[in-house]
């Protein structure tokens, strides 16, 4: 982390700048409206629909997640260029599983773009892998309880 102390943390609404230049910052699984998800959406996500977690470094933060506790599903995952590699999103995966678990979910689902790294790193998570058309995957996993 180039000497810098790692934090993980719960997101606030004040993190949503920077978690939408992080979504944007990603050259996997772009999206074809940068316009279609708002601030509000990221506010909804945060406050009434889900929790969120960001990473930092060296003050920066530079990678978040988010856990739809309706839907019992990671909705989003994202690591800045240049900090992926780093163990960022396995912590914080771990985080947002661990939530919803303690919810009551007996499961967690997600989708991913096929032949992607995501497709990969949630595979090597032990996540069970079902193709649900060529250019997307569905991933589940169950409780450890």
């Amino acid at each position: 982390m180039n000497g810098h102390l790692l934090l993980l943390r719960q997101a606030t609404s004040a993190d949503i700048p920077e978690m939408s230049r992080i979504r944007l910052s990603v050259t996997e699984n772009v999206l074809s409206d940068p316009g279609r998800i708002t601030a509000a959406m990221y506010e909804d996500f945060l406050e009434k629909s889900g929790r969120g977690w960001v990473a930092e470094s060296g003050g920066e933060i530079v990678a978040f997640c988010y856990a739809d506790k309706v839907n019992a599903s990671i909705s989003a995952l994202f690591v800045s260029p240049g900090h992926e590699g780093r163990g960022l999103g396995k912590s914080l995966l771990e985080q947002a599983v661990d939530w919803l678990f303690e919810l009551g979910h007996d499961r967690v689902h997600l989708s991913t773009g096929a032949n992607t790294r995501a497709d990969r790193f949630y595979a090597a998570q032990g996540w069970q892998r079902k193709p649900v058309s060529s250019s997307e995957i569905a991933y589940s996993l169950r409780s450890r309880s």
